[in-house]
């Protein structure tokens, strides 16, 4: 019985629409009517600036952290490792799952990853970290938050099956499914890349320009 109702508490902190109530509040419009259409960070990146986009992100990501820790509450589970990081493993995807369909935004929410990384940060944070390391250098050489988010969340796996050898069977198919998920999340992404038409965030313009400029002399315009 108490399993069931940090599940579902877990739910309703990862309902909490940061980005919908930080667009109505400050600037009163609804983000998911902007942009891509997504209630995520990437999104508010996109349509209200760096500043509200990491906001965002970072309020996102402990949602993720507050929901893992729960499990802390059930003390009964703390003599055991792997009974704990099960918990905890379901706590936090219930997170996931309240941000993807939040109650208290007509279940129209984000696509999980930021909460997804606090999950994976509160209890992996080697694999966590790692995982970031994947994405920023593919945010680097590409500027599409979607690609890098597909990318580090395919690594994940690799992380847990492979170089960390997790042997936790639970939180092996988690990683797997995390996989899965990210990928089933971003289809529309997917088909986006494949046109030529995805959206790059408005970062590293300054190294672009050289870039641009260095073309242009090379071939003599």
């Amino acid at each position: 019985m108490n399993e069931l109702l940090m599940v579902i508490l877990a739910y309703l902190i990862g309902s909490v629409p940061t980005s919908v109530w930080v667009s109505k509040h400050f600037f009163d419009i609804d983000i998911r009517d902007y942009g891509s259409g997504n209630a995520g960070a990437t999104n508010t990146y996109r349509v209200l600036g760096p500043k509200w986009g990491t906001i965002v992100m970072a309020a996102d990501m402990i949602k993720g952290i507050i929901a893992v820790k729960l499990a802390l509450l059930l003390p009964e589970y703390a003599d055991s490792e792997v009974r704990l990081q099960n918990l905890q493993t379901i706590l936090g995807l219930a997170a996931v799952i309240g941000h993807i369909f939040p109650i208290w935004a007509e279940f129209r929410g984000g696509k999980g990853v930021a909460t997804l990384f606090g999950l994976v940060l509160s209890i992996s944070p080697w694999t966590a970290l790692s995982c970031v390391g994947i994405f920023i250098l593919v945010l680097y050489l590409t500027r599409f938050v979607s690609l890098s988010s597909i990318l580090a969340s395919i690594a994940f796996p690799v992380f847990i099956l492979v170089i960390f050898n997790v042997e936790n069977p639970v939180y092996r198919i988690f990683a797997i499914a995390v996989a899965l998920m990210v990928v089933l999340t971003h289809q529309k992404n997917i088909g986006r890349l494949f046109k030529g038409n995805e959206s790059k965030v408005p970062i590293l313009k300054h190294r672009d320009k050289r870039r641009e400029r260095r073309k242009n002399i090379s071939s003599g315009k």
